[in-house]
């Protein structure tokens, strides 16, 4: 069953249900008010006995007869039946209507209030009101109506409801499945893209997106997720190209030597092809963390915490200044509290330090400035030409002045990563001298 179809079931069913809800109220308070209305009209009936007696007495005396005391037979007045039964009054059987009980001899009397009740007479069931006559002590009036008088009202009622319910039901179901037709055309179309995608693979589609209803966001969401999906995959191929262009030449160096090692075992040079395989293999061994942390510092921090960005880059730097003491190291750090995982943010600035280490020349200086989650690390290398500060940290990328030097091309691509991964960023900052690498996270409170 169709989502149309569903919506047009469910459309009917509350239509239906809301009238089968007004009929159970309705049809009682129809029921009541008939009845009422039968009361009311046995009431008047009974208040004009004393007018309808005199009235007969009165034809009685026109045609010289002489009358009756009373009609005591039940006298048939429209679809309603008066008896006025004289006094005295007493129980008993009736051939003439219903039977006299206590309870009429007390009315009578007026030791008893009128009543309404129900009875059978003859096969028919009548609504039945006694009440002594007005201004005649002991004398008792019963007026009658039967009781079928207002079923057919009642049973046109019920077949009206009914009818209603169904055709109102039927009509509702019908008006649903239009409007779901048209309300769902955005998700049949979104779901024929989708399923067009699914069976292509191509992400490039485009997604309907249409209005700014909840559909229309529903479209967005799925358009936003297929691009970065997209944006993902392809940067996946962009990644498997590069590190299988990166890891063919030392490879390809690193096999090429080995063979030699091996056809060649007593050769003089056989010292210096085994010192080039082993720098090859530590430039692979190299390549091989670089892409392992890439990968790893592009997920979510499995561990933070309230790190000093400050001692941190105090920390990198004495390391640094270890392996090279020909570089002379300037800090200027204030007490700068970030929040994340504190071995990728070592990473990324050990990565920063270690990058102006190899440009600068022997004799030059890192300065490594943190104030307020900026990190700023300058060196007094060659620098970095402006068409260049927009790529330095792509993934695998080197300028051709860095060709010659060593490296994976992955340390400031890790840089980045790491940045992005705390809301922050990485970037190359325009520098009259040297080259300006500057990391931003966001900064806490200041430590005390």
């Amino acid at each position: 069953m169709n989502l149309r179809t569903r919506l047009a079931i469910a459309g009917g069913s509350v239509v239906a249900g809301a009238l089968v809800l007004v009929s159970v109220v309705l049809y009682p308070a129809v029921d009541a008010n008939l009845r009422g209305q039968m009361d009311g009209t046995l009431v008047m009936a009974a208040g004009q006995a004393p007018s309808v007696a005199r009235a007969i007495k009165a034809k009685y005396l026109e045609a010289n007869v002489k009358p009756p005391s009373f009609p005591t037979v039940p006298l048939g007045i429209g679809n309603t039946q008066l008896q006025i039964v004289p006094g005295p009054v007493r129980a008993g059987p009736s051939t003439e209507f219903i039977d006299v009980t206590d309870l009429d001899v007390a009315v009578a009397d007026g030791t008893a209030g009128p009543y309404f009740h129900d009875a059978v007479y003859n096969g028919v069931a009548y609504r039945v009101y006694t009440a002594q006559l007005p201004d005649s002590q002991g004398t008792l009036v019963r007026t009658a109506i039967p009781q079928s008088d207002p079923a057919p009202t009642l049973s046109g009622l019920a077949w009206l409801l009914a009818g209603s319910t169904v055709a109102a039901g039927l009509l509702a179901a019908l008006a649903s499945r239009l409007a779901a037709r048209r309300v769902l055309r955005p998700v049949h179309r979104l779901t024929e893209t989708v399923e067009l995608i699914r069976r292509t693979g191509d992400l490039a589609i485009a997604i309907p997106a249409d209005g700014r209803d909840e559909i229309g966001r529903l479209g967005s969401a799925f358009a936003a997720m297929t691009a970065a999906l997209d944006e993902s995959v392809g940067a996946q191929r962009r990644l498997v190209a590069d590190a299988s262009h990166e890891l063919r030449t030392p490879l390809t160096s690193l096999t090429v030597n080995l063979e030699l090692l091996a056809e060649n075992p007593a050769d003089a040079q056989a010292p210096l092809l085994a010192a080039e395989a082993l720098g090859q293999a530590g430039e692979l061994k190299t390549l091989v963390n670089d892409l392992v942390d890439l990968a790893r510092y592009g997920e979510a921090a499995f561990h933070t915490e309230d790190v000093r960005l400050d001692l941190v880059a105090e920390r990198v730097a004495a390391r640094a200044a270890r392996r090279a003491p020909h570089i002379a190291f300037e800090l200027e750090c204030a007490p700068t509290l970030v929040h994340g995982d504190p071995d990728a943010l070592e990473r990324a600035v050990a990565n920063l330090v270690d990058n102006a280490v190899k440009w600068s020349p022997p004799d030059g200086r890192v300065r490594i400035s943190v104030k307020g989650g900026t990190l700023d690390v300058a060196d007094t290398g060659p620098g970095i030409p402006d068409s260049d500060l927009e790529f330095v940290f792509d993934r695998f990328y080197r300028s051709p002045a860095a060709r010659a030097h060593p490296g994976s091309g992955l340390g400031l691509a890790i840089v980045r990563q790491v940045a992005e991964a705390h809301g922050g960023t990485a970037e190359a900052v325009p520098s009259a001298s040297g080259a300006l690498l500057r990391l931003v996270l966001p900064a806490c409170a200041e430590p005390e």
